[in-house]
């Protein structure tokens, strides 16, 4: 067979999702072996990534590269699990570089190679597809990344991460612990009975997945609101202190003490614009939510800002 040419080469990684190809369909498609061989050769046009799995490309590969070229390696019953699959990349750094971990059936034979690490399981999860890529459902890669985790400290960031960003509850993920294989379980099941105790409900992360999409200043959370006389309104599940905007998003087990009487009414009377919305709005509806608050926020910087304030022990916002 006659040596591929560059055009050739190009139109064949344009073609090929995130350039991204076996060595078997290579071959299917027509290059040789020797092709495949010399373009892989240092300083050529390609490289492998997993055994098996090209690149098509010299580039640096990125991680949505590496990713691909897991579950290419793994096979097509394979899952991403772990902090890829979480969707925690941002919260716990997730490196270009670093080892990407693929769920497969326990009856594959499937062998770890070069970054990725391979975990054979009679619990397979249905996946999730994400962009065209498999992963597994959040509940489970939070787990099989905990089971990993060292750090006591980043182990219960893990935990707490995906129900602060509204991913999933805490009940999901100590049914996850308690189904899952009990080997390393111990540190995961201590760090989430830590976790239950002061992380914030699954409606609160919700609502600040909301908030973080609406364009808005970031807004603080669970706020204590007084009056000028120093007496207290109530406390609201967010507030803009710039506006004087308040907005209950139904996250009430989480407030700071008890509401005091007639709190709404307080709270409009002293000036306060809030904006109230149901939790079932906030799972159905959160583009619509996203716009309620915008306007909200227009109406209450077209007023003169009344004489309330924020006291500074609030609990930090996410």
């Amino acid at each position: 067979m006659t040596q591929i040419t560059p055009a050739a080469l190009a139109s064949l990684a344009g073609s090929v999702p995130d350039s991204v190809v076996s060595a078997a369909e290579l071959r299917a498609s027509g290059v040789s072996g020797s092709e495949i061989a010399a373009g892989c050769r240092a300083g050529g046009p390609w490289q492998r990534l997993l055994p098996g799995v090209l690149l098509l490309s010299s580039a640096e590969p990125s991680r949505r590269q590496r990713l691909r070229a897991a579950l290419a390696y793994a096979g097509e019953e394979a899952a991403i699990t772990g902090l890829d699959a979480a969707g925690l990349d941002h919260d716990l750094d997730v490196r270009a570089g670093s080892e990407v971990h693929v769920l497969v059936p326990a009856a594959r034979r499937t062998a770890a190679a070069g970054y990725l690490v391979v975990e054979r399981t009679a619990r397979m999860p249905t996946p999730v597809e994400r962009d065209g890529l498999r992963y597994a459902p959040v509940p489970r890669a939070v787990l099989d990344a905990a089971r990993r985790e060292c750090d006591a400290v980043r182990l219960r960031a893990l935990l707490s991460a995906p129900v602060r960003h509204g991913l999933c509850g805490v009940a999901e993920l100590r049914s996850e612990l308690d189904a899952g294989n009990q080997n390393g379980s111990a540190a995961p099941r201590a760090a989430l009975r830590a976790v239950s105790d002061g992380v914030v409900s699954l409606t609160e992360g919700l609502a600040r997945r909301v908030a973080r999409g609406s364009l808005l200043p970031p807004p603080r959370w669970n706020v204590p609101i007084r009056d000028v006389t120093g007496a207290l309104l109530g406390v609201v599940d967010a507030w803009w202190d710039e506006v004087a905007l308040g907005w209950e998003a139904g996250a009430q087990h989480f407030r700071l003490g008890p509401q005091p009487p007639g709190r709404d009414a307080r709270l409009s009377a002293a000036g306060v614009i809030m904006l109230r919305t149901v939790p079932e709005v906030l799972r159905r509806d959160p583009d619509g939510v996203r716009r309620d608050l915008v306007e909200a926020f227009r109406r209450a910087a077209n007023r003169v800002r009344p004489p309330v304030h924020a006291l500074s022990d609030h609990l930090p916002g996410g």
